[in-house]
């Protein structure tokens, strides 16, 4: 009677064994790695809800306005700051001043209570991120915030991971701009290596990838 399996057949098995091992413990470490870097975990191209509807598409790109209208703060603190209902009524105590989608709006005007906005980028606690800065080494709005022009509801664009800001920290060439052309949501050079290595001479930009540069 001949054998049921042929002499190499426990060297196969045992092969096979090793195979789906390392096949399984790589995935095990590979699955989340992936994980944590895709759209899913970093919460990417989700719109965010906001207690107002207040459409970027519409007051940036068709009304051109500025980001530092809003974004007071952002080019002299660590944080964009977000603003006062005040601000928004210098255009809509004029301007759609009774339309009901403006009824938060004048509720926190004369309640004097802010609007708790939707935050759409967040840092863990441990991260230091200073706005003013980036701005002033030339580093646009739109490097992070993306086309907020075409946004009706604003989304995270950027993974905001460790490793992306290394990304831009050991090559600020690859993103630098003129001052001048921070907001521009439309900004593109002919030669960004050339412009971004002159602007990275002319403002002083050094590759800072030390720990203490964001862990403080």
């Amino acid at each position: 009677m001949s054998a049921l399996f042929k002499p190499g057949a426990n060297t196969s098995f045992r092969v096979t064994l090793v195979v789906l091992a390392l096949l399984l413990g790589g995935g095990l470490v590979a699955g989340p790695m992936i994980y944590v870097r895709s759209p899913y975990f970093t919460q990417q191209q989700d719109p965010v809800d906001q207690p107002v509807q207040f459409d970027h598409r519409h007051h940036v790109g068709d009304e051109g306005i500025d980001c530092r209208y809003c974004h007071s703060l952002v080019e002299k603190a660590p944080n964009a700051g977000v603003p006062p209902t005040s601000v928004c009524l210098n255009c809509h105590e004029q301007i759609w001043n009774k339309s009901p989608k403006l009824a938060p709006v004048r509720e926190s005007y004369f309640a004097d209570r802010p609007i708790v906005w939707n935050k759409v980028n967040k840092l863990p606690h441990f991260v230091y991120f200073n706005h003013s800065i980036h701005l002033k080494q030339g580093v646009g709005c739109v490097t992070c915030h993306g086309r907020i022009d075409e946004m009706a509801l604003v989304e995270k664009a950027q993974p905001l991971t460790m490793g992306w800001c290394l990304e831009c920290h050991r090559n600020p060439e690859r993103f630098l701009r003129p001052r001048e052309e921070i907001t521009s949501m439309t900004f593109r050079p002919r030669d960004q290596l050339a412009l971004g290595r002159a602007l990275k001479d002319q403002y002083h930009v050094h590759t800072r990838v030390s720990c203490t540069t964001c862990h403080r």
